[in-house]
């Protein structure tokens, strides 16, 4: 099979992944005969990720995905070299910044994964490849290949897929265990407690992430959080992933209703609220089947319980209660404490001077005592 073809039929299910970066509604992109998800890194810079499995040949069959193991899909398969070598020319023709390094689980995850090691090792080692590096860790995988796919990779993940035990059952029967699905991130966060030596990339450790399949388990979004929640706190993970169900015709969840996409807008802005401020589970309101309510941002939500009667005043409250403000972030809470030092906020332009939004979080605050009844301009500067 040549080149091409294999590409074509390893690459038509990256929506499969996790998108990288920062932008919910990511989405990969076909250029040309290059495959490639154009991501957005948190500090904003943008970044061409080739993503290619190396190996459709899959041995368990979870129910939402087209190339499970019952399926007729068309099988393709790249050697670690052949897949190294197309990651190192495209890289070099500057059609890529990177690769995510992915496959379905062949006969045996440890095997697997040492096929995916190795593809990693001929781009670090023999092409000295200096792009970022995303390298999946099999279910099953071992420690040690835990630990040395962390030597030189920018992120690795493993894919939960379900936030418990009773729920993967209903979505990927042949999976391991969720208990052992859940060790090697463990581990990863155990790894990451020894300092970084010079044969670390770059000589840090690498991000750590996951990603779930929202609505395939019939999970509610408290299970989604309670579990994300988790993994933030305990294993100090860097991202989770929402990717929603998509029920593919020749899958057994072919006739599933489609999952709003509203839904995981919602879990995602629950979910950073949870990572970088400190919400738990008891700041969200849930409707009757424990998901978050669709039409409401989850921080507005919780100001207009907490703040319509209470508003926070702007020019005394500390970083803590500044950021549970909408509108307001970290960044714009520390710029707000240290303006205020200079010339107390009066009103809400002067929100807009200082680059921060405030116009939905207006109802929760006043200046000196007041209210604003002033709508915000647009920011004079980026």
């Amino acid at each position: 099979m040549e080149t091409q073809e294999k590409l074509h039929l390893l690459s038509l299910h990256n929506n499969l992944e996790m998108q990288e970066g920062s932008n919910p509604s990511a989405c990969p992109i076909n250029t040309g005969n290059i495959y490639v998800s154009h991501a957005t890194l948190p500090n904003g810079k943008k970044m061409r990720l080739f993503k290619s499995l190396i190996s459709s040949r899959c041995s368990n069959n979870c129910y939402y995905c087209p190339i499970r193991k019952d399926s007729n899909h068309p099988r393709a398969s790249f050697q670690p070299e052949e897949y190294a070598a197309l990651i190192h020319n495209l890289y070099h023709a500057g059609l890529i910044d990177g690769a995510f390094i992915s496959s379905a689980v062949e006969d045996n995850p440890v095997r697997t994964q040492d096929t995916l090691i190795k593809a990693m090792e001929i781009l670090r080692l023999k092409y000295h490849f200096t792009g970022y590096l995303h390298v999946k860790l099999m279910p099953g995988v071992e420690f040690e290949q835990a630990r040395h796919v962390m030597l030189y990779a920018d992120r690795v993940s493993l894919n939960l897929e379900a936030p418990s035990a009773d729920r993967i059952a209903l979505l990927s029967p042949d999976k391991t265990a969720f208990e052992k699905l859940l060790d090697p991130l463990k581990w990863t966060h155990y790894i990451k407690q020894y300092p970084a030596t010079p044969s670390n990339w770059k000589g840090r450790w690498p991000s750590v992430c996951t990603q779930f399949v929202v609505g395939g388990s019939e999970e509610s979004d408290t299970e989604l959080l309670q579990t994300t929640a988790f993994l933030y706190n305990e294993i100090q993970l860097q991202r989770a992933y929402f990717s929603p169900l998509q029920p593919y015709s020749s899958t057994p969840m072919k006739n599933h209703a489609a999952i709003p996409l509203k839904r995981k807008l919602r879990l995602y802005q629950a979910s950073f609220l949870i990572r970088d401020y400190g919400y738990t589970l008891e700041d969200f309101s849930f409707d009757q089947q424990a998901n978050l309510p669709l039409e409401k941002d989850p921080k507005v939500a919780w100001a207009e319980a907490h703040l319509r009667e209470a508003p926070v005043e702007i020019n005394q409250a500390d970083l803590e209660t500044l950021i549970r403000i909408p509108g307001i972030g970290t960044r714009g809470a520390k710029k707000i404490i240290q303006l205020r030092s200079v010339h107390p906020f009066c009103d809400a332009a002067d929100f807009s001077k200082a680059g921060i939004r405030i116009k939905n979080g207006l109802p929760f605050i006043t200046m000196n005592g007041k209210q604003s009844i002033i709508q915000p301009t647009l920011p004079l500067f980026s």
